[in-house]
């Protein structure tokens, strides 16, 4: 056990400086594409869907099920960001071996992954295997384990760390699933679109867009136009991998396949299309010249509602008596002071009257200052 445990360390310290190679970069029309993808274009994204894996002989072996939804990533106790929840699910059988692929991944709202859990299993009769690898951004710095069991035993870990300022415009396979459906939904992908990604062994390297135009595809008994696009990954070692998703309008995945496998994942039945509502523009009324002295219609309504004011102060002004007395002595003392600043002369008056004042002594001294002058 102990001899394991020491392999073990020597891989992972062997894996760290291995991880020191030069990091390709990716194109300038690619960063550009993640940086002006905004919170309002990816909330009709999150969504549901599941597709079945159909062999060469039209027979279902497995299914695929994606799932994108709001979530909270904790990075410790104390901090917590909003988040994109990724999971992806592949379980099937492969020449009577079962085989399960699920991916885990938080995804920040500029499309960084924040950590990503990738499990891998074939389940031999013997033997089973099961890759698990691990992908978390901590200080700087995206850190790659992976670790491979077999018989529920760890056999090997191998790790690698790089630095995020070497990693710009990276697509993870959690963060892939939200670019595609973005894609879809825009109906175009950037031209010279050459990202960042891992391959199979978790090494950096290039991953490619391309735009294949559309086609048709026969959804149960219906024919409708879908969108296509060819994904490449560029391994450091060893032949691309290419894969062409084809998405109907709202971004729904309706045909995944993965070139050179027998296996074809299809939707058997149309699902309900994502349509965002748009508000009506405001409508715009032309400015009409209204000349009311001429019109009868509304001289009359003006006329009417004079008299029904006219009446309504004279009533008030009856059952409130010392509102005369009230305006007499304030006209009074208006005359014999004959102040410049009529205004300020009235409001000072009315002030103890206010009930947002404070109450106060009927008499106060004379240099106080008062809160309707500026000081000079």
């Amino acid at each position: 056990m102990a001899s394991g445990n020491l392999l073990s360390t020597v891989q992972v310290a062997n894996s760290l400086e291995a991880a020191k190679e030069k990091v390709p970069n990716a194109s300038k029309s690619a960063v550009e594409f993640l940086s002006h993808i905004g919170t309002e274009e990816i909330q009709p994204c999150l969504f549901e869907e599941s597709l079945v894996a159909i062999s060469d002989n039209g027979q279902t072996i497995g299914m695929f099920s994606i799932s994108v939804k709001w979530s909270h990533y904790s990075l410790d106790e104390w901090c917590e960001e909003n988040c994109y929840l990724v999971r992806a699910r592949s379980q099937g059988t492969v020449d009577s071996i079962p085989c399960t692929t699920s991916i885990t991944g938080y995804v920040t709202k500029t499309l960084e992954t924040l950590e990503q859990h990738t499990e891998e299993s074939m389940r031999f009769r013997e033997n089973p295997v099961e890759t698990r690898t691990h992908v978390v951004k901590r200080q700087g710095q995206i850190v790659v384990t992976k670790t491979l069991i077999e018989r529920d035993e760890e056999i090997h870990i191998n790790s690698s760390s790089y630095s995020c300022e070497l990693l710009q415009g990276l697509v993870s396979e959690s963060a892939n699933l939200l670019v595609l459906r973005v894609m879809a939904r825009r109906q175009t992908v950037p031209e010279n679109a050459i990202f960042l990604s891992f391959d199979g062994d978790h090494h950096i390297c290039i991953s490619t867009y391309r735009a294949l135009g559309f086609q048709k595809q026969q959804v149960n008994k219906e024919e409708v136009d879908v969108f296509v696009i060819e994904r490449a990954v560029h391994s450091t070692e060893g032949i691309p991998l290419s894969w062409q998703f084809c998405f109907l309008s709202d971004g729904h995945l309706s045909r995944r396949v993965q070139v050179g496998s027998p296996v074809i994942m299809l939707i058997l039945q149309m699902p309900i299309l994502i349509e965002i509502d748009e508000p009506d523009p405001r409508p715009v009324f032309g400015k009409i010249p209204l000349d009311w002295e001429e019109d009868v219609e509304l001289h009359s309504q003006f006329l009417d509602r004079k008299e029904e004011l006219q009446a309504s102060h004279a009533t008030y002004v009856r059952r409130h008596p010392e509102l005369s007395n009230l305006l007499a002595d304030f006209l009074q003392l208006l005359l014999l002071r004959k102040p410049d600043d009529v205004v300020t002369f009235a409001a000072e008056y009315f002030a103890p009257f206010s009930a947002q004042n404070p109450p106060c002594r009927s008499f106060q001294s004379s240099d106080k200052p008062s809160p309707f002058r500026s000081p000079v």
